[in-house]
């Protein structure tokens, strides 16, 4: 980026700064504590303002009505907008509907896109993405059975799914589902399929409790099942078999946009635990923040955030310049990395709290409970150290 490009970023990321600070922060106790739909009112107001503030969709093109960003200034936007767990959807880049825009800017027919992608990026309605099967390990995204079976002009789809994020309140889902079943290679066995909701056959059966937490059409986690699902064929997603592509396309910078997301928490927690250190006392004149293995949490977790971040934009500027398949291995270094970053300074933060950061009284637990996850979804950290590890060793023989 070019100076002028630097300083009009650091512009814009200083009047969303402000803007979260006096106008959504205030809103995070009653978004702990009251059902989501108490607060709709007020969130779709604070849409309404980021409109107005021309700080919309700041990764898609200005000619969507975005801020045209790259991969890697969106990617310090996002850093922002973790710091408050309401931040990317009240900017509409909240996933999954991130993803499905851009695979349907990317992939879309004009119908499509007219249809389903413009709704999306006004923000007029929510979507869901349904890969995930009981069934079968997540961390295998070509092993599924949902099929996808042609009748007609129509699909037929059978399988049942679940972790389909944000299933309740989404007007469509993105499913993956089997449309060539003989096909040679196990990555061109799948496609994805555009189902509007409500369609007979499309059944959300639940959804899944997560550590304590149902969720709402906010955010959650349902169980879906296709029983006989009918959809024109013309709802086909890019061409059949190129499911598995599309989603791995998504997924790299969807990991730009996780990863940042996740080291703006990091920095929130940071900030609650240095703040509470230096107020807190354990005896008179005695601050929590004078003990020694408070500071060296404090040293640890300023050197990893900072090192997480310059992990990510580097990967997120070589995807810019050359795409997400040059740099597959970072990908998923940065996951995996970013990930236990992210635990290990939340623990922190609760630690230094103590029985307080157990509480609803700050968002530390909110975050432990819902971000323990992140070393799970999009490939659990296992995976992608075995990634890493075996793209390394080829690079000394090693098969």
């Amino acid at each position: 980026m070019t100076d002028h490009h630097n300083e009009e970023l650091l512009g814009l990321l200083d009047r969303i700064k402000e803007f979260l600070r006096t106008q959504v922060y205030p809103l995070e106790t009653d978004f702990l504590r009251k059902p989501f739909r108490e607060l709709t009112p007020a969130l779709i107001a604070k849409r309404e303002a980021v409109k107005a503030l021309g700080l919309w969709a700041p990764h898609l093109p200005r000619e969507h009505g975005g801020l045209g960003l790259s991969l890697s200034e969106f990617a310090c936007v996002s850093e922002e907008l973790g710091r408050t767990p309401i931040g990317h959807y009240l900017f509409n880049c909240q996933a999954p509907d991130i993803g499905n825009m851009e695979i349907l800017l990317a992939h879309g027919t004009a119908e499509q896109k007219e249809k389903y992608f413009a709704p999306l990026a006004r923000g007029e309605v929510r979507s869901c993405f349904s890969m995930t099967e009981p069934e079968h390990p997540g961390s295998n995204p070509t092993w599924m059975s949902t099929s996808a079976v042609k009748d007609g002009d129509d699909y037929v789809i059978n399988g049942h799914k679940w972790f389909t994020s944000s299933a309740e309140g989404a007007s469509f889902a993105i499913v993956m589902a089997i449309t060539n079943p003989e096909a040679t290679s196990q990555h061109k066995r799948a496609s994805q399929i555009i189902v509007p909701i409500p369609t007979p056959g499309f059944n959300l059966v639940r959804n899944i409790n997560v550590m304590g937490d149902e969720g709402s059409d906010y955010a959650s986690h349902a169980e879906v099942r296709y029983e006989n699902c009918r959809v024109p064929q013309t709802n086909l997603l890019g061409r059949e078999g190129e499911g598995f592509a599309i989603a791995q396309e998504r997924l790299g910078p969807g990991r730009i946009h996780h990863c940042m997301r996740w080291i703006g928490i990091c920095e929130r927690a940071f900030d609650l635990m240095c703040s509470y250190a230096a107020r807190r006392e354990l005896s008179p004149g005695k601050l929590l923040g004078s003990r020694q293995n408070v500071q060296e949490w404090i040293a640890e977790s300023r050197a990893e955030i900072n090192a997480a971040r310059l992990l990510v934009l580097q990967t997120a500027r070589a995807i810019d310049r050359n795409g997400a398949a040059s740099v597959r291995e970072d990908i998923s270094l940065i996951k995996f990395f970013v990930a236990g970053i992210l635990q290990k300074v939340l623990d922190r933060a609760i630690q230094v709290h103590g029985a307080l950061g157990l509480t609803d009284a700050t968002l530390l637990s909110y975050w432990y409970r819902h971000e323990r996850a992140a070393r799970i979804y999009d490939g659990p950290d296992e995976v992608h150290k075995i990634v890493v590890a075996r793209s390394i060793l080829r690079k000394y023989g090693v098969n």
